[in-house]
């Protein structure tokens, strides 16, 4: 990547208050941050990830994907490939015939990217049931609500229907046109897009990358699409993209009632592309911020207040004396110190010998599921013997198989899965069980364990539930599934 390094203080930002945000957000229920990168005036300031997450790895961006495809309908937009105004059914000519419903008809492309299809609610659901494997048809054939452009609704159809476009219009994928125009020029090598069935890009979801990656494009964004002297992105798109095109709401204390752009959110401050459990590209203009986010996170306004309480202040703009220049050294130090320690607890320390030699006990055995298991589909759990001390629990998922080796008060990485056990109470009658954490690294998800060796069975199940998929061995980057022989349904 490009992105330049600097210290809080040389760019006038008060590295307490980024300490202070830091805490704030390991201290707030239901909040499980996983990275953070803050730029200012287009340098990083401060960047950390909780071990076991970390800077190479990419992330499940959910949402925040959304952003992404804006970003390719821009420049397709610029390249003459598509414009604003093209109604949805002209890019779809072999629908002509049986789409008849003059709203379905109306619709234009600067409706879906706006959220404003005519729908007064969400359609992917619906839209399936329709037609399970052509998305656009099933989209196409529910007739909106009202006039297109007249209403928001978060409807993911719309974003699947802007990608299909610009797939269609550049015969490749996302990724594949994106390469080339924005993601080579920023630097951007990790980046993995989940396709569907028919080969499409899902385009509202799906891809992967990393945390700088998530910066650079809200730096793009920041800097009117211009980047290290060159225009990749028009200017005139950003601004189109990044103004309120239609009201979604009226909470004045609401991030998610600001106004909606080409698939970016209006909010109290800036503007920022979001995704489900915490992910963030937050961009604040009128401070030269950019800041990224990724996360576990079910109290996602929760994450906005503390930036909004602990950051704006931060941001200042003055220079300071020479006696604030010793404390601002002193701070960044502090925050250095702070984000070089950042880490998600383990599960405790065995309460045995601490050594995965306490987990041999279970090698041989095979437990059962427990009748009133979380995840219905997984049959059986495994205790084999690994190299060396190492214990593998491989988990029976219909013909998968999908293994843990997890560290007994510590994290342990396997494959895309990180694990830790203990040793606690639990089980029926206060019985002794293992209990296992397993951290599906590429994405926000964690998965609870607990083994009880007394009545041979085991528990499993989400602390946050992944959307579009209920198989564990597709809970990872959507080329490791398909290396993997696998398919994913995401």
């Amino acid at each position: 990547m490009s992105l330049q390094r600097s210290t809080p203080s040389a760019q006038h930002v008060d590295a307490a208050g980024i300490e202070a945000f830091i805490t704030a957000l390991e201290r707030t229920p239901n909040v499980e941050p996983h990275s953070l990168m803050l730029l200012r005036d287009g340098n990083v300031v401060a960047e950390g990830w909780w071990a076991p997450y970390s800077a190479d790895r990419v992330h499940l961006l959910y949402s925040l994907s959304k952003s992404f495809t804006s970003t390719a309908v821009g420049l397709a937009v610029e390249e003459g490939l598509i414009g604003l105004d093209d109604t949805i059914i002209s890019h779809f000519p072999e629908l002509d015939a049986e789409i008849t419903d003059p709203r379905s008809r109306a619709m234009l492309v600067r409706h879906v990217l706006a959220m404003a299809s005519g729908h007064r609610e969400e359609t992917i659901m619906r839209a399936a049931a329709i037609d399970p494997t052509n998305l656009v048809r099933g989209f196409l054939l529910l007739p909106p609500d009202e006039d297109p452009g007249t209403v928001f609704a978060y409807n993911q159809p719309c974003t699947y229907t802007a990608a299909a476009i610009v797939q269609r219009v550049t015969g490749g994928t996302l990724t594949d046109y994106l390469r080339p125009r924005l993601l080579e020029p920023l630097g951007i090598g990790e980046f993995d897009w989940q396709q569907d069935d028919e080969g499409f890009e899902l385009g509202y979801s799906g891809l992967h990358a990393t945390t700088e990656a998530i910066a650079a494009l809200g730096q793009l964004y920041l800097q009117g699409g211009e980047w290290e002297g060159r225009q990749l992105l028009p200017a005139a798109w950003v601004a189109e993209a990044t103004r309120s095109h239609i009201a979604n709401g009226d909470d004045p204390e609401s991030d998610w009632a600001q106004g909606y752009g080409f698939q970016f959110w209006m909010a109290r401050h800036g503007f920022r592309g979001d995704g489900a459990y915490g992910q963030y590209c937050v961009v604040l203009p009128e401070h030269d911020v950019v800041l990224a986010i990724t996360g576990q996170s079910l109290d996602m306004q929760a994450v906005l207040n503390a930036a909004w309480e602990h950051l704006l202040p931060a941001f200042g703009t003055g220079e300071a004396s020479d006696a604030e220049h010793g404390s601002s050294a002193t701070a960044d130090q502090a925050l250095l110190d702070c984000l070089a320690g950042l880490a998600l607890p383990p599960l405790g320390a065995s309460d045995e010998t601490g050594s995965t030699a306490s987990l041999g006990e279970l090698v041989g055995r095979t437990f059962a599921a427990a009748a009133d298991t979380g995840l219905a589909q997984l049959t059986a759990l495994e205790v084999t013997a690994g190299d060396g001390d190492d214990v593998v629990l491989v988990v029976h998922e219909g013909d998968d198989r999908v293994e843990l080796v997890p560290g007994v008060g510590a994290w342990r990485t396997h494959g895309p899965i990180t694990a830790s056990a203990a040793w606690g109470t639990g089980g029926e009658g206060g019985a002794r069980v293992l209990r296992v954490d397993a951290i599906f690294i590429e994405t926000p998800h964690r998965m609870h364990v607990e083994i009880d060796p007394a009545a041979g069975t085991f528990d499993a199940w989400w602390e946050t539930t992944p959307l579009r998929t209920s198989r564990l061995a597709e809970v990872q980057r959507p080329s490791a599934v398909v290396a993997g022989g696998g398919k994913s349904s995401w």
